[in-house]
C-alpha cells in the first residue's frame, strides 16, 4: 500500500485552519498582516496554532468556548505555527519576555503582551480548564461587552 502522507497532512492542517477562522479568529499568514493586526487599538487575542493532539483536543476546543463570556477580546487573530513561519516568527516578536510555545493563547492591549496561556497551561490540561485561564484574562484585561 502507497499512503501519500502530504495529503493527508494538508488535510491535517486545512481541518486545523478551517476550525479556529470557524471559531471567528482571523487567519494572518504574513508578516505584513501580523504588524497590520496586532499594532491595532484595543484587545488583541492572538492563537498560535498547530497540529499537536493538545490544539486539536484542548485548545482549538478552548478557543471557541471561551468566547461565551461577558468579557471579550476586540480581536480575535491566528498564526500557525510550522505552516506560516515568518508569520508567526513575527508574533512572537511581540511576545516580550514569553518564550516560543505552541499551541498558546496570547492577550495583547494596543500592540503590547499582558499575558499568555502556554502550551503548559494547555498540554496535560482538560478543554474547560483552558477556557477557565483564558477568560480569566479576558476578564482582567478586556472590556465587558
Amino acid at each position: 500500500m502507497n499512503i501519500d502522507y502530504n495529503f493527508y497532512m494538508n488535510d491535517i492542517i486545512e481541518t486545523a485552519r478551517r476550525e479556529i477562522v470557524d471559531s471567528g479568529f482571523k487567519e494572518l499568514r504574513t508578516v505584513e498582516e501580523v504588524d497590520n493586526e496586532l499594532s491595532q487599538k484595543g484587545t488583541t487575542l492572538v492563537f498560535i496554532n498547530s497540529v499537536c493532539g493538545c490544539a486539536g483536543g484542548t485548545a482549538r476546543p478552548a478557543a471557541g468556548a471561551s468566547l461565551h463570556f461577558d468579557y471579550r477580546p476586540d480581536n480575535l487573530v491566528t498564526v500557525f505555527a510550522g505552516q506560516d513561519k515568518e508569520a508567526t516568527a513575527r508574533a512572537r516578536e511581540y511576545f516580550e519576555g514569553f518564550k516560543p510555545s505552541s499551541p498558546s493563547f496570547a492577550i495583547l492591549k494596543d500592540g503590547k503582551i499582558l499575558g499568555m496561556v502556554e502550551r503548559n497551561d494547555i498540554e496535560g490540561f482538560s478543554t474547560v480548564e483552558v477556557v477557565n485561564k483564558l477568560q480569566s484574562l479576558f476578564e482582567k484585561y478586556c472590556d465587558e461587552i
